[in-house]
């Protein structure tokens, strides 16, 4: 009883170079559909984007394991995923020009405080999605953005105009200290 239960645990269903196969293959497809499809795909700025992401890793999931549903299966499934991730990320490190091939380029969604609506359109990302990034970074409005770019990793960088509150809170605590100390420096030299 008990080596049945550990060889269906343990016993590969599928050929080991098989399971290796599949994670390579549907790493490399994922990689280039997420290139394909956009950064916005990355960004997760609505709730479809981010349906799609979630479903993504389970629609895909036979695909890596085949009809091998041993623990020996899902770790060596998820080691060769986890190596070839490694293997491509050090080799992408040292070669920029491949690395900005497969990430891709950032894009100037606010430039000198205009919106550059031709960027937002090729990367499906509207005035409201936009404004909603520049909430969550802590700005009111976008005529507070001097610059938004759309990384390759799907964030948005934005940059204010004017310094923020608590940037301005920050720069006013940190003057009446450097004050404080030296008026304390003073009264100590007495």
């Amino acid at each position: 009883m008990h080596s049945e239960v550990f060889t269906h645990m343990f016993h590969l269903g599928l050929p080991w170079l098989e399971k290796v196969l599949r994670p390579i293959l549907v790493y490399f497809f994922l990689i280039v559909g997420l290139r394909l499809a956009g950064k916005r795909e990355l960004a997760q700025l609505n709730p479809f984007d981010l349906v799609v992401l979630l479903t993504l890793s389970n629609t895909v999931q036979n695909a890596i394991i085949g009809d091998d549903n041993t623990v020996t299966g899902g770790l060596l499934g998820a080691a060769t995923l986890l190596l070839v991730n490694y293997i491509v990320v050090r080799f992408l490190y040292s070669h920029e020009r491949l690395e900005r091939l497969v990430e891709g380029d950032p894009d100037v969604l606010i430039e000198r405080g205009e919106v550059n609506m031709e960027n937002c359109r090729r990367e499906l990302i509207t005035l409201t999605e936009l404004q909603s990034a520049a909430h969550k970074q802590g700005l009111a409005a976008l005529c507070d953005v001097e610059r938004a770019v759309l990384e390759p990793g799907g964030t948005i960088a934005f940059f204010a105009k004017k310094p923020t509150p608590e940037i301005t809170r920050h720069s006013e605590i940190m003057d009446r200290l450097t004050e404080m100390s030296s008026q304390l420096a003073a009264l100590r030299a007495r």
